[in-house]
Order: C-alpha cells, then structure tokens, then sequence
C-alpha cells in the first residue's frame, strides 16, 4: 500500500530541456514510475534520440522556451493531443560563468530571461489548467548555487536564488486549489556538460570533491527520484519546499 502512494501511473508530465542530462534523468525516473513524460527543447534531433531511449511512454516537442509568445499553444496542444498536465519539470536552463566585472547586462538578461522570466510564463500558463482541476505538481530545478555563493557564476546564481520566492510566493496563492510548488537544487550531478569542463581543471575538480560531503557526484537518476517523490501522492502534503540534493555540499565546511 505504501509504494502505490509513489506511482505516477496515470499522469502526464511535461519536462522542458528533458533531451539531454538531468532532464533526461528527470524523464527516465517519471516513465519509470508509470508517468506519460513530454520532454521539450530546442532541437530536434536531440529530442527524437532521447524519446526512442525513454519508450513508448515518451513525447516531444521543439520548443525554445524564451518564445514566451509560443508557451499557451504548446500547453494547449499537450492538453488536447497528449492529456492533461498533471506534472510540471521547468528544467530547462543555461550557464555563464565569469566574474561579475565580466559580465555583460546581455549575459546576465539572457540569463534571467531563460531560467527565471521563462520559467515563470510556462509555469502561469500550466497552472492555468492545473487550477480549474484542483490538482498538479509543479517543480522548479535550481541549484546550490542559489542556496550559497559560489564564484563567477552571478547571473546564474540570482536566476535560482529568485526561484525560492518565486516558489514562496505561488504556494500562498496555488496551495488552495491543491497545487503544490517545490524545488529541488541539485548539487555536482554527473551530466557530460559538468564532467567536460572539471576535467579540464583538476584545481577546480578538487575544490569541487572537497566540497561535498559524500565520497562522489550525484548521478541525473538521483534528482529524478527526487521529482518523482515530489510528483507522487507520497508528498502530497509537501508544498513550499526547497530539496538539496547535492550530497551534502550545501552543509559541509
């Protein structure tokens, strides 16, 4: 009786940036707990490779998610041709790292813009359904790096640190409807874009292992298990909440 409460059979979920890495992760672990998964990206041929690994459960659709115009009719067309959308991933972000003296006003918008402005247009628009049925969970992936600072990475850390008040704020105003809003912030997770740039620093890479409490980095799979928790009538009396998953980096001196 306990495990059926973390079955997702029966659900749709939509995973932006769900091609490639943790939103791959992401997708595998939703399918593999009985969810019907939507992944969404820039580029085609990313998306089709990923759908033939992930199975018969799994859809796609190109989509740039800073076309903030575009948004309404992709919620509408995975409404009407897929099924409603009972889960929401915004996962899809992208990083800049420089000092903050080098970085430009377009990085730190384009930053912004992608992981913030983005997030909260797809997130109004699902929540538009979600309401009038009385039921969704919607996750937010953001980062340590919104937890506690962390050098040359300015714009992104202020895109995930705005998330946890955007996450305060929707769980006032969503809670009623039994719409629930969390975050997950994952730590040093094993996705090729991390382990192509540490393994062209060892200093760096280092810094990094000291860092974590744990004795390795995080794999996608982990903050997968992690959203399918968060997704599933387990946590159906959890809303507002901010998960680390990071092997204790947040905490470890």
């Amino acid at each position: 009786m306990a495990l059926e409460a973390f079955s997702l059979a029966g659900k749709i979920a939509l995973v932006t940036g769900g091609g490639t890495g943790i939103g791959l992760g992401i997708s595998k672990a939703l399918i593999d707990a009985g969810a019907k998964v939507v992944i969404t990206g820039r580029r085609e041929t990313v998306l089709q490779e990923a759908v033939k690994e992930l199975g018969d459960q799994a859809f796609y659709r190109v989509n740039d998610i800073t076309d903030k115009k575009a948004i309404p009719e992709l919620v509408k067309d995975i409404e009407i041709n897929i099924g409603p959308i009972h889960i929401l991933v915004n996962n899809a972000g992208i990083h800049h790292k420089a000092l903050a003296q080098d970085t430009s006003d377009f990085d730190f918008e384009r930053i912004i813009q992608t992981n913030l402005l983005s997030v909260f247009s797809l997130t109004r628009e699902c929540a538009r359904y979600m309401l009038k049925r009385k039921s969704g969970s919607i996750i937010m992936i953001s980062s340590m790096a919104g937890l506690f600072g962390i050098d040359k990475v300015v714009a992104y850390s202020v895109s995930k640190t705005a998330l946890t008040g955007l996450v305060n704020t929707l769980v006032t105003e969503y809670s009623k409807s039994n719409v629930r809003i969390n975050a997950i912030a994952p730590g040093w997770i094993e996705a090729n874009i991390f382990l192509n740039a540490i393994n062209q620093d060892e200093k760096r890479k280092q810094q990094i292992i000291n860092r974590i409490a744990m004795d390795h980095f995080g794999k996608p799979e982990d903050i997968g298990n992690a959203a399918v928790f968060l997704s599933s009538e387990a946590a159906r009396y959890i809303t507002g909440v901010i998960l680390p998953v990071d092997g204790g980096a947040t905490v470890n001196f």
